[in-house]
């Protein structure tokens, strides 16, 4: 994976397999320079087995294939830059998982365009389920939420092409200011 929010449509992704209703996002980047990513979902959660093999490339839940690369290389990368990598699971409550990157380090891997991964996860889940993004730094916070803008819009579909770019203008406005030093 070339950037973090690569990462981030992988895990959500696995979310959105787990049958979860709501993901909460986070990008909290401290003034130590530690970035951490975490999602939070409500999905059918992990086994105390699972959870114990997830990191090997040769666990996976899919029936398609015999690997699964995703978190190992989430950790890989996390490592990479000084950081690691924390999962959490309870079955039939769902699984968090925090990415911490030494964004300081020549091997951190930049942001990418969160604003486009996260209208794209909408696009592609406009009706479930909820996305709610929240980006904190010592230069502010911002939070996005799909719950919301569907109260706003009163029954236009999240996937309407005029929502999509309005969503995708509306976060890179608010992303910029406080993760701009990071994303590319």
């Amino acid at each position: 994976m070339r950037d973090i929010s690569l990462h981030l449509s992988d895990i959500v992704q696995n979310s959105i397999t787990a049958g979860a209703s709501r993901v909460d996002i986070g990008f909290r980047l401290d003034e130590n320079r530690v970035l951490t990513v975490s999602v939070r979902d409500d999905g059918c959660g992990m086994s105390e087995d699972l959870l114990r093999r997830v990191q090997s490339p040769f666990t996976t839940t899919r029936t398609t294939r015999k690997v699964g690369l995703g978190i190992p290389l989430l950790t890989q990368n996390a490592q990479l830059s000084g950081g690691d990598v924390r999962i959490e699971s309870k079955v039939g409550e769902g699984t968090l998982i925090e990415a911490a990157f030494h964004t300081d380090s020549i091997d951190c891997l930049p942001v990418g365009d969160l604003a486009e991964t996260m209208a794209t996860l909408v696009l592609s889940n406009p009706d479930r389920p909820d996305f709610i993004l929240t980006c904190t730094s010592p230069d502010g916070e911002m939070q996005f939420s799909t719950e919301e803008i569907r109260a706003a819009l009163g029954g236009v579909s999240l996937a309407e092409p005029e929502v999509y770019q309005w969503m995708l203008a509306s976060l890179r406005e608010e992303i910029e200011p406080i993760l701009g030093g990071i994303m590319k």
